[in-house]
């Protein structure tokens, strides 16, 4: 008796079948999808039927109302990011070659970098003009979502992820202090412990956050454990908290430059700080950098520390 031979899973699988199965997962429904898409319900039920039929595992299920991934599913749209993102390459690449210098640049900067990052853009946009960039502020989270789905060619932080394969290269110090309004009563005061702080309400970054990662891991370095006052999602706002007298806070030296100089904040003389860490100039290390993203990757490892504000 002759053996059945299986294919492998996926085998003879279709770029469009894919974006079906991606629009559904997006959209919620096959009504939705078919919609997007510009098709009939009909047809987008023929495509899952087929590729699921293909990955040998259900890839969809429903729950609370709408379609969504199963862990195979999970995994295959990764996959699909993966190839689209691949094509958005290929076409760039092409664009590139016919148009010559030019092309466009995907980034990514954590909140804290947007004080000197549009800077550094600035001017190797001067010196490139025929190259676009599109531009992400996100917090670290969000950032480490974009390098996770290679959705963008470079991104600008201050602790790269370790469990991703990166390629990553200093740009330069990021020194990170304890700010108060100018009239608090420490101010002045020389060679402060944290202890002297203990009566103080700070108000920190959310958890996850870079700066509130390395502000716990000084802190508890010092044995010094604070009275959390409020939790806060930008540094904005935290800087205006703290100008109007709600406590102190932890933070980069890079984001307050202006308010130093305008006198609207000062920085607290800490025994211990300022906290020291790297900006990183990162990107995923099987993410392929087309010729504008390799330019501007080269501008800020070698270029991007001339755009740090200067401190004193």
């Amino acid at each position: 008796m002759k053996r059945k031979t299986l294919s492998a899973p996926l085998a003879g699988v279709t770029l469009k079948q894919l974006r079906t199965l991606a629009a559904v997962i997006r959209e919620g429904s096959n009504a939705a999808a078919a919609t997007s898409l510009n098709v009939t319900p009909p047809a987008i039920a023929l495509q899952l039927k087929a590729i699921e039929e293909a990955a040998g595992v259900p890839l969809i299920e429903r729950g609370g109302g709408r379609l969504a991934p199963t862990v195979a599913g999970e995994e295959l749209l990764a996959c699909i990011a993966r190839v689209e993102n691949t094509l958005a390459d290929c076409a760039e690449i092409m664009r590139t070659l016919r148009d010559g210098e030019g092309g466009r640049v995907s980034v990514g900067v954590v909140s804290t970098a947007k004080y000197f990052a549009p800077r550094a853009f600035a001017a190797f946009s001067r010196q490139h003009p025929a190259i676009e960039m599109d531009l992400f502020v996100g917090n670290r989270a969000e950032i480490v979502d974009e390098l996770k789905r290679f959705g963008r060619d470079v991104v600008i932080m201050g602790r790269p992820p370790d469990h991703l394969d990166l390629v990553t290269a200093s740009i330069g110090p990021n020194p990170h202090i304890v700010i108060a309004a100018p009239s608090h009563p420490l101010v002045g005061k020389r060679g402060l412990n944290l202890a002297a702080l203990a009566n103080e309400k700070w108000l920190v970054r959310e958890n996850g956050s870079g700066t509130r990662l390395l502000m716990e891991r000084v802190f508890d370095a010092n044995g010094f454990q604070p009275s959390i006052g409020m939790e806060i999602g930008s540094n904005e706002t935290i800087k205006q908290a703290v100008m109007a007298g709600l406590g102190v806070a932890f933070i980069s030296a890079h984001t307050v430059s202006l308010e130093f100089t305008a006198r609207q904040l000062a920085a607290l003389d800490v025994k211990s700080l300022p906290a020291m860490r790297n900006w990183f100039a990162v990107r995923m290390a099987e993410k392929r950098l087309l010729p504008a993203a390799e330019l501007l990757w080269d501008y800020l490892t070698t270029r991007g520390r001339d755009f740090l504000p200067r401190l004193t």
